[in-house]
């Protein structure tokens, strides 16, 4: 895929937090580096605004990740975990992050997607379709929906250069990789810690 990049583009960039931190953790034991995730996704383009998509817990443990995530111009958008009856956690931002895509399309050039979940191909669609954006969807290739890379302009695959874009990798031994579903969506079950 080859898409223009210029100056002048104004871009917006929203990211499905739980879904990249989960992919990173599952497929390679490390944390993902922000700060160059979002140098490669402005491209010395127009940044007029970067979205986080954050689940908060009651322990406060994000607390740095979201102050490390301020210093570099991220805004964070959070709701808290939601924890049923049953033990079971959810975790999930979608909805928003779609919506708040939706609205801000119009002052935008470029919406960048920072998840490889396929639940966001209608947004994709949408956007392209109806206000003529161009839509760049960032994430790790190995876990990222077939579909969602389709349909894309243009897909920075996050796993072809996983030392820049992730802390801490290959300071252990790795595992094997935890198993993903095919549409690339990830179930979060943890709060996310630095």
């Amino acid at each position: 895929m080859s898409v223009t990049k210029h100056k002048g583009q104004r871009v917006g960039v929203f990211i499905d937090t739980q879904n990249l931190y989960h992919c990173a953790k599952n497929l390679y034991r490390a944390r993902v580096n922000f700060g160059a995730i979002m140098k490669d996704a402005v491209a010395g383009r127009t940044l007029v605004r970067a979205m986080a998509y954050v689940v908060t817990t009651e322990s406060g443990e994000e607390r740095n990740f979201l102050e490390a995530l301020g210093k570099i111009g991220i805004e964070i958008i959070t709701k808290d975990l939601q924890i049923f009856s049953g033990g079971a956690k959810k975790a999930d931002w979608d909805v928003g992050l779609a919506i708040d895509a939706v609205k801000l399309a119009p002052r935008l050039d470029a919406v960048i997607i920072v998840s490889g979940d396929g639940d966001f191909c209608p947004l994709v669609d949408y956007l392209k379709t109806h206000n003529g954006n161009q839509v760049e969807v960032i994430s790790f290739g190995k876990s990222t929906s077939g579909k969602l890379r389709e349909i894309a302009d243009d897909f920075l695959d996050l796993s072809e250069n996983p030392r820049k874009y992730l802390l801490g990798y290959g300071n252990t031994k790795r595992g094997n990789p935890a198993p993903n579903n095919s549409n690339g969506h990830t179930s979060p079950t943890s709060p996310i810690t630095v």
